[in-house]
Protein backbone atom coordinates (compact mmCIF):
# COMPACT_ATOMS: atom_id res chain seq x y z
CA UNK A 1 0.00 0.00 0.00
CA UNK A 2 1.33 3.21 -0.80
CA UNK A 3 1.92 5.97 1.71
CA UNK A 4 0.32 9.59 1.83
CA UNK A 5 3.42 11.04 1.15
CA UNK A 6 4.09 9.22 -2.09
CA UNK A 7 0.84 9.46 -3.33
CA UNK A 8 0.81 13.33 -2.34
CA UNK A 9 4.39 13.60 -4.47
CA UNK A 10 2.38 12.35 -7.69
CA UNK A 11 0.31 14.86 -7.75
CA UNK A 12 3.06 17.70 -7.97
CA UNK A 13 5.38 19.07 -10.37
CA UNK A 14 9.04 18.32 -10.31
CA UNK A 15 9.92 21.89 -10.19
CA UNK A 16 6.83 21.94 -6.64
CA UNK A 17 9.09 18.74 -5.33
CA UNK A 18 12.01 20.65 -5.72
CA UNK A 19 11.64 24.02 -3.82
CA UNK A 20 10.00 21.94 -1.04
CA UNK A 21 12.94 19.94 -1.02
CA UNK A 22 14.84 22.99 -0.49
CA UNK A 23 12.48 24.14 2.15
CA UNK A 24 12.94 20.94 4.07
CA UNK A 25 16.82 20.64 3.98
CA UNK A 26 16.58 24.20 4.87
CA UNK A 27 14.82 23.29 8.11
CA UNK A 28 16.43 19.84 8.65
CA UNK A 29 19.72 22.22 8.80
CA UNK A 30 18.53 24.63 11.21
CA UNK A 31 17.23 21.88 13.67
CA UNK A 32 20.36 20.14 13.29
CA UNK A 33 22.16 23.20 14.48
CA UNK A 34 19.86 23.80 17.15
CA UNK A 35 19.99 20.36 18.69
CA UNK A 36 23.65 20.43 18.92
CA UNK A 37 23.87 24.01 20.54
CA UNK A 38 20.88 23.84 22.61
CA UNK A 39 19.08 20.41 22.68
CA UNK A 40 15.72 19.86 20.92
CA UNK A 41 12.44 19.31 22.47
CA UNK A 42 12.08 15.95 20.40
CA UNK A 43 14.92 14.85 18.69
CA UNK A 44 12.66 11.91 17.13
CA UNK A 45 11.58 15.17 14.07
CA UNK A 46 15.31 15.60 12.58
CA UNK A 47 14.82 11.37 11.62
CA UNK A 48 11.33 12.45 10.22
CA UNK A 49 12.59 15.19 8.21
CA UNK A 50 15.23 12.94 6.91
CA UNK A 51 12.79 10.17 5.70
CA UNK A 52 10.86 13.19 4.20
CA UNK A 53 14.06 14.45 2.58
CA UNK A 54 14.83 11.03 0.93
CA UNK A 55 11.02 10.16 -0.19
CA UNK A 56 11.22 13.68 -1.96
CA UNK A 57 14.74 12.66 -3.25
CA UNK A 58 13.33 9.32 -4.09
CA UNK A 59 10.63 11.04 -6.30
CA UNK A 60 12.65 12.99 -8.56
CA UNK A 61 15.63 10.54 -9.16
CA UNK A 62 12.89 7.94 -9.96
CA UNK A 63 11.18 10.94 -12.92
CA UNK A 64 14.97 11.43 -13.80
CA UNK A 65 15.39 7.53 -14.51
CA UNK A 66 11.26 7.47 -16.47
CA UNK A 67 12.05 10.44 -18.73
CA UNK A 68 15.92 8.47 -19.66
CA UNK A 69 16.28 7.20 -23.45
CA UNK A 70 16.80 3.57 -23.72
CA UNK A 71 20.56 4.71 -24.82
CA UNK A 72 20.78 6.11 -21.32
CA UNK A 73 19.08 3.45 -19.48
CA UNK A 74 21.61 0.53 -20.94
CA UNK A 75 24.50 3.04 -20.57
CA UNK A 76 23.47 3.25 -16.67
CA UNK A 77 22.45 -0.22 -16.04
CA UNK A 78 26.75 -1.04 -17.48
CA UNK A 79 27.64 1.31 -15.19
CA UNK A 80 25.84 -0.91 -12.37
CA UNK A 81 27.10 -3.93 -13.35
CA UNK A 82 30.96 -2.47 -12.83
CA UNK A 83 30.26 -1.38 -9.65
CA UNK A 84 29.34 -4.90 -8.36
Amino acid sequence: MASNTYLELQGLASDAIEGQLKDIQADLNRMKYDHASKGLENPTELRALKLKVAQYKTELRAREIKSMTPEQIKKRDRIRLRRK
